[in-house]
């Protein structure tokens, strides 16, 4: 039944209703991929699928001229009188006759340069032209695993959800897209998503969006990765080397000129590979180009390839781009792989009238029943067919899907993974029932045991149980702490309840309390895992630490598109802790742990606050000006814009205290931006400051912390908000303050030019960060660094050498290590 299902699936999407279907091969019998086939001075047109098959959709007979275009070949155009439905025509190409004939060789220039100069000189009008259209979009994507790992890190990879076969190779996604396209420049295109089909998931939504393959080689650059210079960008010459390989004529008598992309340097951010330039129009024929993971920063990845094809409207005097090829080729820890995203663009309605409602911030939209067309839709619909490996893949995940969420397979399954194992003592236990959708796991205590000269010795056990709905929108969350301090001799618990009510405006509650230790300053995230090492190793103890008993609410929602709002209220029960043990592994004649006093380290017995309650509330809001978004049945995806800061309001106040010197008020602000340099890198700022009100002898919990770092490490790879060598708690105040930090990564900008230095591929960052006070001479730190550091495919380490002045005068410099994600 399995079989007769393919064939009969196949044989479909040869032989649908009204419509074209046939073969395209080369003079050697070899199936062409992606070619163009369109009917002549209309925009109806397909392409060819991996096999070389395609199915143009014509519904009236009559007579017809069908054009097939393929980079490298002749354009054969052929006449049909079509009487009736199926109508097969099978098409061999001729490779094109690509000469110098026409070409002047002149030992002064060479001749690929004047074709490129004069290309770029017609860059942003050709960029323009194509200035507002509506269009159909087909896309494909398909990713292939070959030879995947039993196991990594002892963890076991499994059959992917059965995609993998006996031999560990297997299509893991295949997915398509019918859409709608609105384009008016400068807004980003709008998207319309017609039909949705991903393979082994019979409620799934396809990304394949024609924003994520948008390569539009008229831009200077455009991101893959990192921003890749286009060939005919107006500083090209600074990154390519050229050579006329040959030209030919199209069907219409255009003279193309097929040049050689040559990259000065290796690690550039440049393409290799062809382009195809019309001669006197100076615009894109085609593309075909490549581009190694290494050039685009992206280890995993070997190699991306990128196909282009355009087709000329004599009527608008336009080219327009009509199919794309996006493939790439992977491979880490064992997992290697290649993928493709097709592309096929026609029915292209150019300078549409558009009304003012057309558009708005929303650029992704479904609509109803997307992922419901049945198969009848898609081959009456589908530009490509399939091939006889994909058509495989849709019946068997298919069938698969209706085992695998079926309660005797998901029970099965749990039976097996909900048995207790060795290696749960050091990694937890957890305990699932799939198909209800309940979840519950236990952590380690051997997993989270850590040191402070506070607590000593202290393990926390963590449970938590989580039921998600069926739409899977919303969910329910329970967890619990537990946490010992051996020295001490405390035991401290906290429990929290959350409630996620949907996807789209994220409307989110909690409801938490309990006893545990915080940091004064709670942004030191990272402090805690480094404590441990540095205490016991070094005897030196940054950590410092209060009780605190509490109960909290907190409610988070998107209010409006691009408006978020934070709050929490809680009651607060905060007592100074001091340290109870000087343990060490390797204890200094000349060193001793500082008290658990950030104010004043050396003093012992005194305590930074007294004991007391007090009542906070924070309520905080982020605004992404010009927010657009991609509204998904099951959620939305906002995309801030980068050209416009995100902006941070927030207040908080403290009440209610048993001492009321303890009550305050605190205004804050903050801005941020990351901002595309294109060629020359990125340059991300954040700058942000606040002011106090009767707050002269608040808590020194409740004071502005800078975030500082006395540890040489960055563990989370956050370098944008933070300082990086300024000691903790050093200019904490309670009085008006502001602090800003700036980073420019010039992403190969600078070091890719120096000889023998551009080999190892290495990225220069320059950072200056600040901090002002009203009791403290400014501070500021100047540092230049190195990132994308490691070896092979392992490139995430990262260092800086950091200079800090305070006042005119230099008071530290050091090398920083760190994690650059």
């Amino acid at each position: 039944m399995k079989h007769t299902l393919i064939a009969l699936f196949t044989l479909a999407s040869h032989f649908a209703f009204g419509q074209i279907t046939g073969t395209v091969t080369s003079n050697n019998n070899n199936p062409l991929a992606v070619v163009n086939i369109f009917i002549e001075n209309t925009y109806t047109g397909t392409t060819t699928n991996n096999d070389g098959n395609y199915v143009l959709d014509i519904t009236k007979t009559g007579d017809y001229t069908i054009t097939f275009q393929y980079l490298g070949y002749k354009t054969l155009k052929q006449k049909l009188t079509i009487t009736k439905f199926p109508f097969v025509l099978d098409v061999t190409l001729k490779e094109e006759d690509i000469n110098l004939d026409e070409v002047v060789i002149n030992s002064d220039e060479n001749p690929a340069n004047n074709i490129i100069r004069q290309t770029i000189a017609k860059r942003k009008e050709n960029l323009k032209k194509l200035k507002s259209f509506k269009a159909q979009f087909y896309s494909r994507g398909l990713l292939k695993m070959v030879d995947v790992p039993e196991s990594v890190f002892g963890q076991e990879v499994g059959d992917l959800d059965g995609a993998l076969d006996s031999t560990r190779t297997g299509i893991v996604y295949l997915s398509e897209t019918i859409s709608k396209l609105e384009y008016q420049a400068p807004k980003p295109i709008k998207e319309t998503i017609v039909a949705s089909k991903v393979s082994g998931d019979s409620n799934g939504f396809s990304f394949n969006t024609a924003t994520d393959v948008e390569f539009n080689f008229y831009q200077n650059t455009f991101e893959l990765g990192s921003e890749i210079v286009s060939p005919i960008s107006d500083f090209a010459f600074n990154y390519y080397n050229y050579k006329l390989v040959g030209t030919f004529y199209d069907d219409l008598g255009n003279l193309i000129n097929k040049i050689e992309l040559l990259p000065k340097r290796k690690n550039d951010k440049a393409f290799g590979g062809f382009i195809y330039i019309v001669e006197d129009q100076w615009s894109l024929f085609g593309t075909e180009v490549t581009l190694t993971g290494q050039q685009a920063q992206i280890p995993a990845v070997d190699l991306f390839k990128i196909k282009q094809s355009f087709t000329y409207y004599n009527t608008e005097k336009l080219w327009v781009k009509t199919t794309q090829l996006f493939d790439f080729q992977f491979g880490i820890f064992g997992f290697n792989g290649d993928g493709r995203f097709t592309a096929a663009y026609s029915d292209y309605e150019l300078n549409p009238n558009f009304d003012s409602k057309t558009f708005s911030r929303e650029i992704l939209s479904f609509e109803d029943n997307a992922n419901k067309k049945d198969s009848l839709f898609w081959e009456t619909k589908r530009p490509v067919p399939l091939t006889s490996i994909e058509a495989n893949d849709y019946v068997r995940r298919d069938s698969i899907q209706l085992v695998r969420e079926s309660k005797p397979y998901l029970d099965s399954v749990d039976q097996v993974n909900n048995k207790f194992k060795f290696g749960d003592i050091l990694g937890g236990y957890s305990y699932s029932n799939s198909y209800k959708k309940t979840y519950f796991n236990i952590s380690s205590p051997i997993s989270k045991l850590a040191f402070n000269t506070v607590q000593g010795w202290n393990g926390t056990l963590t449970a938590n149980y989580t039921k998600r709905f069926e739409d899977n929108q919303k969910y329910f969350n329970t967890s619990s702490s537990i946490n010992y301090g051996h020295s001490d001799n405390r035991l401290r618990a906290t429990g929290q309840i959350n409630y996620r009510f949907n996807r789209k405006n994220r409307a989110f509650i909690s409801l938490s309390g309990g006893s545990k230790v915080e940091q004064f300053n709670p942004n030191l995230s990272s402090l805690a895992l480094l404590n441990t090492s540095y205490s016991l190793y070094t005897e030196k103890n940054y950590l410092k630490i209060y009780d605190r008993s509490f109960a909290q609410l907190n409610y988070n929602q998107e209010l409006l598109n691009g408006l978020y709002l934070y709050s929490d209220l809680s009651y607060n029960n905060r007592k100074p802790l001091n340290n109870t043990t000087d343990q060490a592994w390797y204890p200094k004649s000349d060193r001793d742990y500082t008290s658990n006093n950030p104010l004043d380290p050396t003093t012992a017995g005194i305590n930074a606050f007294d004991t007391h309650n007090i009542m906070k509330l924070n309520v905080n809001t982020r605004i992404n000006f010009g927010q657009n978004y991609m509204s998904y049945p099951f959620g939305k995806y906002n995309i801030p814009n980068s050209k416009i800061p995100t902006l941070y309001l927030g207040y908080e106040k403290g009440f209610g205290s048993n001492n009321a010197n303890y009550n305050f008020d605190q205004y804050k602000a903050m801005l941020y931006q990351n901002i595309n340099l294109g060629n020359k890198g990125d340059l991300t700022y954040l700058a942000k400051g606040g002011v106090f009100n009767n707050a002269d002898n608040i808590a020194f919990i409740d004071y502005h912390h800078f975030s500082g770092n006395q540890t040489n490490v960055v563990m989370d790879g956050n370098y944008i908000n933070n300082f990086k060598i300024l000691p903790y708690y050093a200019l904490s105040t309670n009085k008006a303050y502001a602090e800003i930090h700036a980073e420019h990564n010039f992403k190969g900008y600078i070091l890719n030019k120096i000889p023998l230095i551009n080999k190892l591929n290495f990225n220069l960052v320059a950072g200056f960060n600040a901090a002002a006070t009203k009791t403290n001479k400014p501070y500021t730190e100047y540092s230049l660094g190195l990132s994308n550091l490691g070896w092979g495919k392992m490139r995430f380490l990262r260092v800086d050498y950091v200079r800090a002045y305070q006042g005119s005068g230099l008071v530290n410099d050091t090398f920083l290590f760190g994690f650059s994600f």
